[in-house]
């Protein structure tokens, strides 16, 4: 049976009123509904006195969101920005919440703050509910309470077979179970139940069904190549440029797409989390955002870079001209997003007054507030320039932005940033040839560079290959601590700029930190050549997952293919898009963040030996055939 309910969007208008903390600002509060069901999406309206700002921005006030459920604190939406209006939602439990927003008139330095409430009203009471949302590939599953110190997921089957799972959450008492739910082909019929683990026994709901949207606008083909093993699973995320940002299964159907405003995703989250950048160079720092979302959509967090340079400000820092290339959630909550830092320098990267785009690495708290920064301006040597002279023109694209010229030398280029085993930060710095690690200690580190990684770097390159080293590198990540292996995609500039037949190549180096010196564990020549972005992932199988992802064509244009390949280099499984991809993800789910670090090579043998045999159609004495409940 299908349950279908769609949200209730009320358009009421609501006026709530105004609190001002001065004698002269005030501020009204309006919203689209002050009562309605759990996953309701409320749009809110904050609008000072006097100011007309009808494209929910204005050059002098900005206003800030958090929100709570009354029974907690308050959690910040986003910070203090130009953007007056706020869709937000109440998708984990209902209750009664109490939304903020905060004004600050930049000008005089007034402000005030306003608050209201919402009821937000249970959807399931007795049975479970399925609520269509606003996203046609997105679904809202509700269950009756549970019990504290169970937990709940849920299961979604294909008309194939196929099923893909949530995550867990935990019950708690009295308090319905509401889960985000995604994974669907458009226009297809699925079969949706829970399952309700209470420590003893797993105990499953009643078999629903829903049937999903169509797609709102068309997007590029996706094609396989090399179609995957029959009984190879997951999802692929790809993070595109020209488009949004959409998730497909192995064969290239779309699954979900993300329509927001954001250049591309730097990151899936645990529990069905995005991180993304906006980069516009053609507008101020106000507008240089970055997000983390949700599936249906919905922003968690946000940020945008004039923001952090009063902060910047405060600390006697370098201030930022934008966030570019990556943001990832470290294990503590707090987010690590790299920026970009615009200095004129002289008779430094050439005669006279010279624009340099530098790097910082900023580390944001869960209010998202600085609490640490490095500045490559600080610790790297500007003589060095650019491998290849790469300079950023305005208008140009392909650049952090830049505000100081027409014209600037880009200097770095950073594109990847990871938090290693031991506390500290990998960063892949593209127009160095470098990949380096720095000194972060868990957030007391002192920002020295530990070592660096590349040519001219301080390893030795145990290799009889005549150019092993990587060039122009993106995504490079330790997945491993013992021994120490490194995954990198190496575009391979350097090498093409002298052979125009080279291609990019897929690498795993072994590292040995205390000799400084690096061996090859795989070098596989991946069939094209990606002149810029492109990704590298050690997959849970042993195998490793390949983004070519901006190869030029005379004929066929700019386009994008996805590898995976085995541990001797044989491609086992390859896709191709119509469009450019900034990176792409093998994930198990859309709930299910990417492996990295060491969970792909330090997993039990026995783990991997299962996952293995199951890819290949088999099911080896002692596993399971399917995954564990």
């Amino acid at each position: 049976m299908e349950i279908r309910m769609k949200p209730l969007l009320l358009s009421v208008g609501l006026t709530l009123g105004s609190t001002s903390l001065s004698a002269q600002m005030t501020m009204s509060l309006t919203s689209t509904a002050s009562r309605g069901p759990v996953g309701l999406p409320v749009v809110w309206n904050a609008q000072v006195d006097g100011i007309d700002d009808g494209d929910n921005s204005s050059d002098t006030i900005w206003y800030r969101y958090r929100a709570r459920r009354l029974d907690q604190t308050f959690k910040i939406i986003r910070d203090f920005g130009p953007r007056n209006d706020l869709v937000w939602t109440a998708a984990e439990h209902e209750g009664a919440y109490e939304l903020e927003v905060s004004a600050r008139d930049l000008v005089s330095g007034e402000a005030v703050t306003q608050t209201s409430l919402f009821d937000a009203t249970p959807v399931a009471v007795d049975k479970p509910v399925i609520t269509s949302t606003l996203h046609p590939l997105v679904f809202l599953y509700s269950a009756p309470p549970c019990a504290a110190g169970s937990r709940m997921r849920v299961l979604l089957r294909d008309p194939s077979g196929g099923v893909q799972t949530t995550v867990f959450k935990p019950c708690q008492n009295g308090l319905t179970m509401n889960f985000q739910i995604a994974g669907f082909q458009p226009n297809t019929s699925y079969e949706v139940h829970h399952s309700l683990d209470t420590g003893s026994e797993f105990i499953d709901g009643p078999s629903l069904t829903l049937t999903s949207g169509k797609l709102p606008i068309n997007f590029a083909p996706y094609a396989t190549i090399k179609a995957p093993a029959a009984r190879d699973s997951g999802v692929l995320l790809h993070s595109t440029l020209l488009e949004p940002t959409v998730a497909t299964d192995l064969n290239g159907n779309i699954i979900w797409y993300y329509n927001g405003d954001i250049s591309f995703v730097t990151r899936p989250l645990s529990g069905g989390r995005f991180l993304g950048i906006y980069e516009d160079p053609t507008v101020d720092r106000a507008h240089q955002i970055v997000r983390e979302f949700d599936l249906a959509g919905n922003t968690l967090l946000e940020t945008n870079a004039a923001r952090i340079n009063e902060q910047l400000a405060l600390m006697g820092k370098r201030t930022i001209s934008g966030f570019h290339h990556d943001a990832v959630e470290l294990p503590d909550g707090r987010m690590m997003v790299l920026a970009a830092v615009e200095q004129v320098l002289t008779d430094v990267q050439g005669p006279g007054p010279v624009d340099v785009i530098g790097d910082m690495i900023l580390v944001l708290d869960q209010d998202l507030q600085v609490i640490w920064t490095w500045d490559a301006f600080d610790h790297l040597d500007p003589h060095r320039l650019a491998t290849l002279n790469e300079v950023c023109k305005t208008g140009a694209g392909g650049c952090p932005p830049f505000y100081q010229s027409g014209q600037a030398n880009d200097w770095l280029h950073g594109n990847a940033i990871q938090l290693t085993s031991d506390g500290n930060i990998l960063y892949s710095i593209r127009h160095q040839d470098w990949v380096i690690k720095i000194d972060y200690n868990g957030g007391a580190g002192t920002g020295n560079v530990i070592w660096k990684l590349g040519k001219d770097g301080d390893f030795s390159y145990d290799s009889t290959d005549s150019y092993p080293w990587f060039s122009h590198q993106h995504d490079a990540n330790i997945y491993s601590a013992s021994p120490v292996l490194m995954a990198v995609f190496d575009n391979g500039n350097i090498r093409h700029a002298g052979d125009a037949s080279a291609h990019s190549r897929g690498q795993v180096i072994r590292l040995n930190e205390a000799t400084r010196m690096a061996s090859p564990v795989l070098n596989a020549d991946l069939g094209g050549y990606s002149l810029a972005l492109g990704s590298a992932r050690a997959l849970p199988d042993g195998d490793f997952h390949f983004d070519l992802g901006f190869i030029n064509d005379a004929t066929l244009g700019p386009f994008s293919q996805t590898v995976e390949v085995d541990r001797s280099g044989s491609v086992v499984y390859q896709i191709q898009a119509a469009t450019t991809e900034y990176r792409t993800f093998r994930v198990q789910s859309l709930y299910e963040p990417e492996t990295h670090e060491s969970e792909a090579y330090e997993r039990e043998p026995s783990a991997r030996r299962c996952l293995r045999s199951r890819k290949q159609g088999e099911v080896a004495e002692g596993c399971s055939p399917r995954h564990d409940r």
